[in-house]
């Protein structure tokens, strides 16, 4: 938000053209009869955090247990300042709104897909460092999976022939082709 008077409501706008939470150049000017009338989301009022989350597809065969501990240490090596920082704030947001304590250390949860396992990482962040806080993650995980050898690997949507069926092909009659 730039700016509150008794008619408007000035902000930078975020999102719309670009692809992250980051401001797009543009100022917005809102009537306030307008934000008054549906909700308004706040990325820092009570709790400066918001908690963020990328998918990242293992390729069957690969080590998993590997690729979960790449996972868990570069993600805790790299959070660890915002789940300090969050843990008091947090609990001023329970005690607040009396809502359920929830979990700010970085939590890996897997599916296993038709075509590969899906490594969720959930964890907490700076609402104004998420996406460099993401590159980061990117980053570090791709160079330690690169580290690997082979024995972690990335899934892409790409098809595999694994095999091909063997055709049986039988003639029967005359093979003599009529004029």
């Amino acid at each position: 938000m730039i700016d509150v008077d008794s008619i408007y409501t000035t902000m930078m706008e975020i999102g719309q053209w670009v692809s992250s939470d980051n401001y797009s150049g543009r100022i917005v000017k809102i009537s306030n009869a307008f934000v008054f009338k549906g909700p308004v989301y706040n990325y820092s009022r009570d709790f400066p955090f918001v908690w963020d989350e990328f998918n990242l597809p293992v390729r069957y065969g690969s080590d998993m247990d590997l690729a979960k501990e790449i996972v868990v240490r570069i993600a805790s090596e790299e959070l660890s300042d915002y789940v300090a920082r969050s843990i008091s704030e947090w609990k001023g947001v329970v005690a607040k709104y009396y809502i359920e304590d929830a979990e700010v250390e970085p939590t890996l949860a897997i599916t296993l897909t038709d075509n590969w396992a899906q490594f969720n990482l959930r964890y907490i962040v700076d609402y104004k460092k998420r996406r460099y806080t993401k590159n980061l993650l990117h980053e570090r995980i791709g160079k330690e999976i690169e580290a690997t050898n082979g024995k972690v690997q990335l899934a892409s949507a790409t098809f595999e022939i694994v095999r091909i069926p063997t055709v049986d092909v039988t003639t029967t009659g005359n093979t003599n082709a009529e004029a």
